[in-house]
């Protein structure tokens, strides 16, 4: 009984700790906002690592993008290369709204993506089509971007599965390095 009693209180302290959220409005205006539309408008190298729910770093891997606008329509190509040879591909065409936020989509994911911005944040919401082992899972994604000047932005990704925190990805993206791209023979 006292397993139970214990196993209880945990499961309801793991969901109010799921209750807890960071809001877009917490941040606070800056005299030039972060924008996705501005800051991913040519290439850009990022690099960075996936760590699953006990924080071990699972893989490493470096991203090239190059975004592309026409008016308020965009395309982000990505190719991201995996320190254990794996190359994918991902090309997001994204809308920049009327009210200032964004939509999006990409083949790997599930509906549509909504971006909305604050300050020098912005947050990315979509459900990713993962494949893993001959198997494809359907993952929630809140993606973080944090703008630290206008060369550099860290993001942080949160994967949940359930409502249950999967794994993380933490990348940093230089566009201050235009010219160094990816290894091929990655990290």
């Amino acid at each position: 009984m006292i397993k139970f009693k214990r196993n209880v209180g945990v499961l309801l302290l793991s969901v109010s700790a799921l209750g807890c959220s960071t809001d877009i409005g917490d941040y606070e205006s800056v005299q030039q906002p972060f924008d996705i539309k501005t800051y991913f408008n040519q290439s850009v190298t990022g690099w960075g690592m996936v760590q699953d729910y006990t924080n071990k770093v699972n893989r490493r891997f470096c991203v090239e993008i190059v975004g592309t606008w026409q008016e308020n329509q965009g395309t982000l190509a990505e190719v991201f290369y995996f320190n254990d040879g794996e190359v994918s591909y991902r090309n997001w065409q994204l809308t920049k709204l009327e009210d200032g936020s964004y939509s999006g989509t990409a083949g790997d994911v599930d509906g549509v993506a909504k971006g909305v911005h604050q300050g020098f944040a912005f947050q990315f919401n979509y459900d990713l089509l993962l494949t893993l082992d001959e198997t494809t899972y359907k993952v929630a994604m809140d993606d973080w971007m944090y703008q630290l000047d206008e060369y550099r932005v860290m993001n942080k990704t949160s994967m949940h599965k359930f409502g249950v925190k999967v794994a993380d990805v933490t990348l940093f993206f230089d566009k201050e390095q235009q010219n160094k791209r990816c290894k091929r023979s990655v990290i």
